[in-house]
């Protein structure tokens, strides 16, 4: 959501935000409905000043018995109040229109963003490890004989239709270990707090962190009027929905792993293979709210935590810059992590963190007082995946697996599985 003040004071440079976006022309559309609105309240306060000016009058003219004058009086603070309605509605009507407006403009990108169209103008930040070389041709993870009897998508199309798979055995405690440790290491060794959240939620809270108005058809809708989360984005940073909490709270730092939903409208044919895009998934969601002067510092310290958990698993990546082209709705920026996935040759995106300012705190309006009786202020809100679980899963198989069809686990996970360290090529836990 866009201060309409900052608009009014510098529509130049609002313009040239959002024509980094794409869009042209934005200020004149928002800056009509707000004159319009702006124009409709200052009528309606001057009819209601002329109308309290008549009232007043219509006393003096009953007690001279000028009746004609009492009369007229009165008609006329009849049609004034019909009128002030009138301006009323309007200036509502104006101000809805104008707040809808709002909710469908994107975030200001940061400066320091690199432009371009799409993913392929990304820019590389860093890498980390160096993918290992087979002597042998990789396979993807759906075609790994370990995985043969434990990730099964004919079960889960009967059930479910595509884009959705069936764990179990050593693949579904595999994913659950990855879950678990991702947890651990957010919760003890990176400060965040551990929490629970619905995956069902009010329509506002969808609003607050920019699912809707514009993206309602990249999620599902229940018959009732609740929505399933895309990510946990959505319940976490709602936490502080309509609040105005003390500087010394911040910052919140919160991470919960929950079911993810998404309905995958704008990516028709696009990774139907295995478990890469689902329709239903797990991930560990972080998401920090802080003040405007260490949002920038959070930003890099929540992409590391998500670094930080593919290094301990052991599997190369890189770190990439979104350009303008690529950046998501809310973001002023957004850090991509990309796992290395042999059977696929190419690195994939496992995380998205990403900063919003307080783009999303205007929408919820969240706000933090600096000091004792000082103006609120709003905060800052940031979140990233650390990491998407069955995308993790992914990584580990393809880059475990051996010639033979088994797959070496992360010794950072075996403490979870009771000190196993593979999955044999008929799929048992060893």
């Amino acid at each position: 959501m866009h201060d309409i003040r900052t608009i009014r004071d510098n529509p130049e440079a609002f313009d040239a935000a959002m024509a980094r976006r794409g869009l042209s022309g934005v200020s004149d559309e928002v800056l009509a409905l707000d004159e319009a609105r702006r124009a409709a309240i200052l009528k309606s306060e001057t009819e209601q000043a002329e109308a309290n000016k008549a009232a007043k009058a219509i006393g003096a003219a009953k007690a001279s018995g000028d009746e004609a004058e009492f009369e007229r009086l009165r008609a006329q603070v009849a049609d004034k109040k019909k009128e002030i309605a009138r301006l009323n509605d309007e200036a509502k009507a104006k101000d809805e229109a104008l707040s809808d407006l709002l909710m469908t403009l994107p975030n200001v990108i940061a400066d320091d963003v690199p432009d371009g169209t799409d993913e392929d103008d990304n820019v590389e930040i860093r890498r980390w490890g160096t993918p290992r070389e087979f002597t042998f041709t990789p396979r993807e993870h759906y075609e790994l004989p370990a995985v043969a009897d434990g990730l099964d998508f004919e079960t889960a199309a009967k059930l479910s239709g595509a884009r959705f798979a069936v764990l179990s055995g050593a693949v579904a405690r595999v994913h659950r270990a990855l879950a678990q440790f991702m947890l651990d290491t957010h919760v003890e060794e990176n400060g965040l707090t551990e929490t629970i959240t619905p995956v069902l939620v009010r329509e506002e809270m969808m609003y607050g962190t920019g699912q809707l108005p514009k993206f309602g058809e990249d999620s599902y809708k229940t018959t009732n009027g609740w929505w399933l989360i895309p990510t946990a984005e959505v319940t976490l940073t709602n936490i502080v929905n309509g609040a105005t909490i003390s500087a010394d709270y911040l910052p919140r730092r919160y991470v919960a792993h929950t079911q993810c939903f998404r309905s995958e409208a704008g990516s028709a044919g696009k990774d139907t293979a295995g478990m890469l895009r689902q329709h239903q998934f797990e991930k560990v969601e972080m998401v920090s709210v802080t003040t405007p002067d260490a949002s920038e510092a959070e930003h890099a310290r929540m992409t590391r935590c998500a670094e930080d958990i593919l290094e301990r698993l052991g599997l190369p990546y890189r770190t990439v810059v979104l350009c303008t082209g690529d950046i998501g709705f809310g973001a002023r920026r957004t850090h991509d992590i990309e796992v290395w996935l042999p059977g696929q040759d190419s690195y994939r995106e496992i995380s998205s963190v990403s900063t919003t300012g307080d783009f999303q705190a205007r929408r919820m309006n969240a706000r933090f007082r600096p000091e004792a009786g000082a103006k609120p202020e709003f905060v800052h809100t940031l979140n990233g995946s650390g990491l998407a679980v069955g995308r993790c899963l992914i990584a580990v198989l393809e880059n475990g697996q051996e010639e033979d069809g088994s797959v070496t686990l992360p010794e950072a996970i075996r403490p979870y599985l009771g000190g196993r360290s593979r999955i044999t090529a008929d799929g048992v836990l060893t």
